[in-house]
């Protein structure tokens, strides 16, 4: 071979591989905000400085619903039973993302003041005796109990969920909203087939979720059934992220507050979709709940239970998460 050719050749080659090492070098030093546009799997991200950090989830596939003997085994009563049947197969297809804790107080109040959204005069809790009614006065900056500026927003309905993820959107310049219910337990389980993600042995409860516990039993006499087997450090709501995440890294998936998601009320899972998306047929004035509260018994705070409120109802022990669909 002609040296001079065999030189050019060998120069190509070398200029060939500087590139692919610059390549892989420009890669590594990508920045943080770039690389999480990619949407890759268990990456957190936020698509403005004031929106809510989310978690981009895996797809997958899982069984929805609850496995026969769990009721029976964690004691629930009548009421709740037979909502989560039959159990069957869901498949996440598309790149999801849900947000790492519930909405806040603070974020919320951000939207109240920009959006000038009037106060609601009442609140669904409980009185001194126990009883639970409409308080009037009570709403989400004044529920009947103290909170945090991090603690979950609470009596917000459906209709004020839906407004805040509206204005979050316009905000961020992204869709955003409530997870469908099928993503919520998607997420909530994070691959696990138990009743819990974390223990479901009453004395480790405390450790991964609030709920009514000790602690809320003392400042609660009148409430039966709670846990009496630990402490988790709070008779009310706690600050988002006071206990573990799950195996996706999402926070309070299970107790502090129930959250709304986009379907509309069915009494069990016939004729359930099975591609993930939202159920909007059935009574549609409900709109579904998941994952129980601080002040929920141990068998009502599992990936499995359903609560059926009216759209329109504002609860002390319910908040919302938002979700978005990445492209």
């Amino acid at each position: 071979m002609n040296l001079n050719l065999a030189r050019s050749i060998l120069g190509l080659l070398l200029l060939c591989v500087a590139g692919i090492f610059a390549f892989i070098a420009a890669l590594a030093n990508e920045p943080a905000a770039q690389k999480t546009a990619t949407g890759k799997t268990g990456n957190v991200f936020r698509d403005c400085p004031d929106c809510p950090e989310m978690v981009m989830l895996p797809q997958g596939r899982f069984i929805m619903g609850a496995p026969p003997g769990e009721e029976e085994r964690e004691n629930v009563m009548d009421y709740f039973r037979g909502r989560s049947v039959p159990q069957h197969l869901v498949t996440i297809r598309y790149r999801l993302a849900i947000a790492k804790f519930d909405v806040t107080r603070d974020e919320y109040a951000q939207f109240v003041a920009e959006t000038n959204r009037p106060d609601p005069d009442s609140c669904y809790g409980p009185d001194e005796s126990g009883r639970e009614s409409d308080k009037k006065g009570a709403n989400w900056h004044s529920p009947g109990f103290p909170q945090t500026g991090k603690d979950p927003v609470v009596c917000v309905n459906w209709d004020d969920a839906q407004a805040y993820v509206a204005w979050l959107g316009a905000k961020a310049g992204h869709v955003y909203r409530l997870p469908t219910e099928a993503e919520w337990e998607y997420a909530a389980r994070a691959g696990t087939t138990t009743a819990r993600y974390g223990s479901d042995r009453p004395a480790e409860l405390c450790r991964y979720i609030n709920h009514a516990d000790l602690d809320f039993s003392e400042l609660h006499p009148h409430e039966s059934g709670v846990n009496r087997e630990c402490r988790d450090g709070f008779a009310f709501t706690s600050p988002v992220g006071s206990f573990p995440p799950n195996q996706f890294g999402l926070y309070d998936m299970l107790g502090n507050v129930w959250q709304w998601t986009g379907d509309c009320w069915n009494d069990n899972y016939k004729g359930a979709q099975s591609d993930g998306s939202s159920w909007q047929s059935g009574e549609c004035g409900r709109r579904v709940v998941r994952g129980g509260a601080y002040s929920n018994i141990p068998g009502l705070v599992r990936a499995a239970v359903r609560n059926r409120p009216k759209s329109s109802g504002r609860d002390h022990s319910g908040g919302f998460r938002v979700a978005r669909t990445l492209p």
